[in-house]
């Protein structure tokens, strides 16, 4: 009798809870409905809202044209709101499921913009840390993506910026790896230091870090012995950067 009289009691409070459940209020929107309110949130700035409700759409109208420009303003919401990755998926989806659409070309940029935020961290390598602990992989892919739309798209509104980005990144990228190359540099370990020096002469010409590669590798070289290597970069070091102040340091190294 007691179980009975406990049995009875549980489906009385499910069943208040089921009763008392709250119904969705946009559960009968259409989907021009759904966007509308989606985008007035968006424009707001409201960008966690926005995507509650893009997130409405995708799911009951996945297609069409409402669903096609949700999905492309979901991953700006992401990306205003902080969830790079979630902004990168969304355009992600956008160019696999609308590859022909007129404005693709925007997704190949914002998915850019997503991982070139990510990549800001590069600053840190001006920082007295480790920097070996450092991954520019958020960087090199923004650079990859924003390639992407120059060669693809090379009229699109957005190409001069992104050409403007990748410049930058060239840059960061390349002191990256000069500071990696420094990092070996003062522990002792010589060949990978001349080796990422060389890597930032062959892959980043014409960027700010190319000097101090030939440095590094003029250095590096000399203290492991190999005098042509060294003689090579700094031939060249002193032809393109004559005024170098590391010129006199370089000579100035005495192997025992």
């Amino acid at each position: 009798m007691r179980q009975v009289i406990t049995l009875v009691i549980l489906l009385a409070i499910a069943g208040c809870a089921w009763f008392g459940a709250k119904k969705d209020p946009t559960e009968d929107w259409s989907a021009e409905r759904l966007y509308d309110y989606a985008k007035g949130k968006l424009d707001q700035g409201n960008y966690k809202d926005a995507i509650e409700y893009y997130e409405k759409l995708e799911a009951r109208y996945p297609f069409g044209i409402y669903g096609q420009q949700g999905l492309l303003d979901v991953a700006y919401a992401y990306y205003k709101n902080g969830e790079p990755d979630s902004a990168i998926a969304a355009c992600d989806r956008f160019i696999k499921l609308y590859p022909q659409h007129p404005n693709v070309d925007y997704a190949y940029y914002l998915k850019g913009l997503a991982n070139f935020n990510m990549g800001k961290t590069l600053i840190h390598i001006y920082l007295p840390i480790d920097i070996s602990q450092r991954d520019p992989g958020s960087a090199l892919q923004a650079f990859r993506d924003f390639s992407e739309l120059v060669k693809r798209y090379p009229d699109s509104i957005y190409v001069e910026d992104a050409k403007l980005r990748m410049l930058y990144l060239r840059n960061m990228l390349a002191r990256y790896e000069v500071n990696v190359a420094y990092y070996y540099m003062r522990r002792g370990v010589y060949l990978a230091a001349a080796n990422r020096g060389r890597y930032v002469v062959e892959n980043y010409p014409r960027t700010t870090a190319v000097p101090d590669a030939l440095v590094v590798m003029c250095k590096a070289y000399k203290i492991m012995g190999l005098n042509e290597l060294s003689n090579d970069a700094l031939r060249v070091l002193k032809l393109n950067y004559p005024d170098n102040p590391a010129i006199a340091e370089i000579d100035a190294i005495v192997v025992k």
